[in-house]
């Protein structure tokens, strides 16, 4: 199949890469050249614009920052809209807004053009590997067309219902991630600072009723001493939990609890901390709590994962 790729950052290679090993012909476009060199040396075509990318391919998928970026690359004379002929399939992998994604799918449809948002969880690891969710939503007919295609890239794709859905299951998941971590910087460092370590606190936190369900582990790089090294930066996850509490005050439902953890990593962005992990700012509750930073060793978070 022809597939055209735009966004070859963090998520967006290991994808493409993925994409390319299964054999299909691969288009890619990309603001950083060396990016896209690295493509063209493995047998992918670049095109110049969004636009000839649109033209070349009968699939097309979007890995980007933020929803500005996903309407740049659609918008203007060189942009995908311009280049999208009726039939054409395009899934957005980027997270975007649910205002945003609904837009496109209208203004799209119109072409003969189906857009489906299409969201992605599972870090650049993941995407290299495919052990990735797709969360999807929009057309049913033209997500079972492509449902193969999809498989090559994540163990978990799912379609979630009408446009939209998957954008909204992102932005639930991102927040309430956020908000866990959140909780658990908070624990630790109160039992670090009543006397417990903080290695055996975790690692005992893991067999209770909670632990068992695996929801006390995505705070490795805070366990660390290790959040200035990114695999996913914590202007990302801004975005990402600022979406999810506007489309809660769009709705009228309270979000007090995610409104709080929000004010922590605005705190942390102003510290000039947004291209750190986004567990970087787990450590504005390590210096709240007065104690000294918790640096357990890589090799022992690693023991007590593999222990189960």
């Amino acid at each position: 199949m022809k597939i055209g790729f735009i966004g070859l950052g963090m998520m967006g290679r290991g994808i493409a890469a993925n994409l390319l090993r299964a054999g299909h012909e691969l288009f890619v476009h990309d603001l950083s050249e060396t990016a896209v060199a690295s493509f063209v040396e493995r047998g992918a075509i670049a095109v110049p614009s969004s636009r000839a990318l649109a033209e070349a391919s009968e699939l097309i998928f979007t890995s980007l920052p933020t929803p500005a970026d996903v309407l740049a690359v659609n918008g203007g004379e060189t942009g995908l809209s311009a280049g999208l002929r009726p039939g054409a399939i395009w899934f957005d992998l980027s997270t975007n807004s649910v205002d945003v994604v609904r837009r496109l799918h209208k203004e799209l449809e119109a072409k003969g053009v189906q857009f489906l948002d299409a969201p992605i969880s599972g870090g650049p690891g993941g995407a290299a590997s495919g052990k990735l969710a797709i969360w999807i939503g929009g057309s049913k007919s033209a997500f079972d067309r492509c449902q193969p295609v999809l498989d090559e890239v994540a163990d978990q794709v799912r379609y979630i219902g009408e446009i939209g859905a998957g954008t909204i299951t992102k932005l639930a998941h991102n927040m309430a991630s956020t908000a866990i971590k959140s909780v658990m910087a908070e624990v630790l460092t109160m039992g670090v600072k009543a006397g417990m370590d903080p290695l055996s606190l975790w690692e005992a936190m893991r067999s209770g009723a909670a632990g068992r369900m695996r929801g006390f582990d995505n705070i490795q790089r805070f366990l660390a001493g290790n959040t200035e090294q990114s695999s996913f930066a914590l202007r990302l996850m801004q975005k990402d939990i600022n979406l999810a509490l506007q489309l809660g005050r769009e709705l009228d439902v309270p979000m007090r609890v995610c409104a709080a953890v929000a004010q922590d990593v605005h705190e942390a962005m102003s510290r000039g901390l947004g291209m750190h992990d986004s567990q970087s700012v787990l450590v504005l509750q390590q210096e709240r709590a007065g104690i000294a930073p918790i640096a357990i060793p890589e090799s022992e978070i690693k023991r007590v994962l593999a222990e189960g």
